[in-house]
């Protein structure tokens, strides 16, 4: 019973973390407050789970345990008799004393989040940590990560901007459409990022995160239709980007769990109903104008047309890196970049350019960079060399699928030596 209450509360923390927190935050209008209840349910529920079983609804009975802990807090704050009935009038908590086993869903209550998150009086870069935070569940230091940052300057950013939202006011709605042009790239860019962490997970057993694609995926619908009928061009292009991404995600773990590469993948197992729905989505997305993510989406719809590796279109796929490079300056593009020249030109070209993004140092710490040049390292024959990259890039890596991939990757290249 307790193993099993035990794997229970840490699949409800993975996969419903940010319903949770977002219907607290719809309760209490407070995001330090909707969070510390949020962990004191779950770990009040470690210990009730194991003596009672797993409930029926174990997200409702989180939800309805950390608002009863949300009301505890406030009684503890202010003097019952004076104050708690203005809190309960003035709508910002429900006093219920029975749990609310209500499983129906509050369809825009995550947007809601993501837009109280993207207000524009917040900084950038705190818009989507905030929202990584709070609907992802993702750890500061993931979210660190995530920026090429220190997490201690992650966890200030997290701090003012949760100050900032609650000192200015910022109310937890869905602006109206007039005003959604301010908050829409960074709305648009943290859907995208949420789409990230379920494509290849920082941390933790399995690869892909399905919930956190499939909620990307609805957001990223939502959106474009609340901006209906002339959605802006990246948020169609966001959409068909995520659909493309995500047609391969069943071809791209093997069946024990392992990382398959885009080049040794079994192409049937695409969902070719969702590319088909995608692709139009691209050509829609270039009519209204070239962003960033059509591009993106332009990039994986290449990928995606190709029903062999060996026909992939890479000369393409550089033409589009090389716009995108240009209006989306990064490392991280750079560094895709330089793979996507190395399939056309060849390893050893690719290879040099990885080492001229090395040498600045702003991957340092990206795993994917060290891995990416092990592989060229790897096909030119230079074991020894691709065995240090693959070390470096195992001493980075926190996703057990990848780390198995190049662990294994490394007994590969140093076989030769046995």
């Amino acid at each position: 019973m307790s193993l099993d209450a035990t794997q229970a509360v840490e699949e409800v923390y993975r996969e419903d973390w940010g319903r949770i927190v977002a219907a607290l935050i719809s309760l209490v209008d407070d995001f330090d407050l909707a969070e510390e209840s949020a962990q004191e349910a779950f770990a009040a529920a470690v210990d009730q789970w194991r003596e009672s079983g797993v409930p029926e609804f174990p997200r409702a009975w989180i939800i309805s345990t950390a608002r009863h802990k949300a009301i505890d807090r406030i009684r503890r704050k202010v003097r019952f008799e004076e104050k708690l009935e203005s809190y309960a009038s003035s709508g910002l908590v429900r006093t219920v004393e029975e749990p609310d086993y209500d499983t129906g869903e509050i369809p825009d209550d995550r947007l809601r989040l993501v837009f109280t998150c993207c207000h524009p009086a917040l900084a950038p870069d705190a818009q989507v940590a905030l929202t990584l935070r709070t609907l992802c569940g993702l750890e500061t230091d993931e979210i660190a990560r995530a920026f090429l940052a220190p997490p201690t300057t992650m966890a200030q950013r997290l701090v003012r901007a949760k100050r900032k939202i609650r000192d200015a006011g910022i109310p937890y709605v869905v602006p109206e459409t007039s005003d959604m042009a301010a908050r829409l790239d960074a709305v648009l860019t943290v859907i995208y990022l949420v789409f990230n962490e379920g494509y290849a997970a920082t941390r933790g057993g399995p690869l892909v995160r399905t919930d956190l694609c499939a909620e990307a995926i609805r957001l990223g619908r939502l959106v474009r239709s609340l901006m209906a009928p002339q959605p802006p061009a990246e948020a169609t292009a966001l959409l068909a980007l995520m659909l493309l991404h995500d047609a391969r995600r069943d071809a791209r773990i093997d069946e024990a769990g392992d990382l398959v590469t885009l080049e040794e993948q079994d192409r049937s197992r695409w969902n070719q109903a969702q590319i088909a729905e995608a692709l139009p989505l691209v050509t829609e997305a270039f009519r209204g104008g070239v962003g960033p993510f059509a591009l993106q989406a332009a990039i994986s719809a290449v990928h995606c047309q190709a029903s062999r590796p060996e026909d992939t279109d890479w000369p393409q796929i550089v033409l589009l890196y090389n716009l995108l490079e240009r209006m989306q300056p990064s490392p991280i593009v750079s560094l895709n970049r330089a793979v996507a020249v190395a399939m056309m030109e060849g390893p050893q070209t690719g290879l040099a350019l990885i080492d001229q993004l090395a040498a600045t140092n702003h991957l340092d710490n990206y795993h994917l960079l060290h891995a990416a040049r092990a592989d060229l390292l790897r096909r030119i024959g230079s074991a020894e060399e691709a065995a240090e990259s693959y070390k470096r890039a195992l001493e980075l890596a926190t996703n057990d699928s990848e780390r198995r991939f190049l662990e294994r990757r490394l007994r590969e290249v140093q076989s030769p030596a046995a």
